[in-house]
């Protein structure tokens, strides 16, 4: 049993809190290490990323980080927080001190979506509006138990999701714009025009299914945004196309504010020592 299981949890109500760590690598000081001190080092950092994929619940993306914001970066995602901090001091010393400097993190929680269609919404809206079907009729009740099973699917996606070791990791931080004016101020939006807007982003990212695996994680009241957006993608030409193409979606054209983009490389580990020059 490790140490993070043995202290107190702190958990949230639903949900993971998910934690991007990047880092400079101090190369001076790691040069001051023999070459049997590097190897230890790097086999320590092996060790605790075995450690903590084992842990319960726990996923820890490391990838390369592709501009000199960062060398490397890594991404956890695990239900306590008392945890992803145990972990987190354990990874900013794995290589020996002071040899990775924190560059920028943040921290976040997965979560549902405010403007998910009910079950209700979907009854009213699609089945009877759109498809005409009858309340009650042997079609329309085969409609609604696939709607809840595909809804009770998407909200265990978001909530718990399972990261492919796609190559490419993209993270940026984003919030909805507030203003004098009313216009392009989404609190004061009414939830209804709002709900409206998000489908329309929302059918903008069902285009790239197979092609995008998208989390949002929420982060009001936890950093500075008000959510963490990571994608993950075989190639770049993924990720610009539909950052590019949302852009265009009012709800990001009129309302979206955008942080610093993140480009990250998943590799096996060996070839990602090579890649930051370990």
């Amino acid at each position: 049993m490790t140490e993070a299981s043995q202290a107190p949890s702190v958990r949230p109500e639903e949900g993971w809190h998910v934690l991007h760590l990047y880092y400079q690598i101090d190369h001076a000081q790691w040069s001051t290490l023999s070459r049997e001190e590097q190897r230890d080092a790097k086999t320590n950092l092996t060790e605790l990323i075995q450690e903590i994929r084992s842990f319960p619940d726990t996923q820890l993306l490391a990838f390369a980080v592709t501009t000199p914001k960062a060398d490397i970066g890594f991404m956890l995602l695990t239900p306590d927080l008392v945890a992803a901090t145990h972990f987190e001091k354990r990874l900013t010393l794995s290589l020996g001190p002071e040899v990775l400097a924190p560059a920028y993190s943040y921290l976040s929680q997965t979560e549902r979506s405010e403007y998910t269609t009910t079950r209700d919404q979907y009854a009213e809206e699609t089945l009877k509006a759109e498809k005409g079907l009858t309340e009650g009729s042997e079609e329309f009740e085969a409609a609604l138990k696939e709607f809840d099973e595909r809804m009770e699917k998407y909200s265990q996606h978001r909530l718990y999701p399972v990261l492919p070791p796609w190559p490419v990791v993209c993270f940026y931080p984003m919030s909805k714009r507030r203003g004098n004016n009313p216009n392009y101020n989404w609190y004061s939006t009414e939830y209804d025009e709002r709900r409206e807007l998000m489908k329309g982003h929302a059918a903008t990212g069902r285009r790239y299914s197979g092609k995008i695996l998208q989390l949002i994680s929420g982060s009001t009241g936890l950093d500075e945004h008000e959510w963490g957006v990571t994608l993950l993608a075989h190639d770049t030409f993924q990720i610009k196309s539909i950052v590019y193409e949302m852009r265009f979606d009012d709800v990001s054209a009129r309302y979206g504010e955008f942080g610093d983009f993140y480009i990250g490389l998943q590799l096996p580990l060996d070839e990602l020592f090579r890649r930051i020059c370990l």
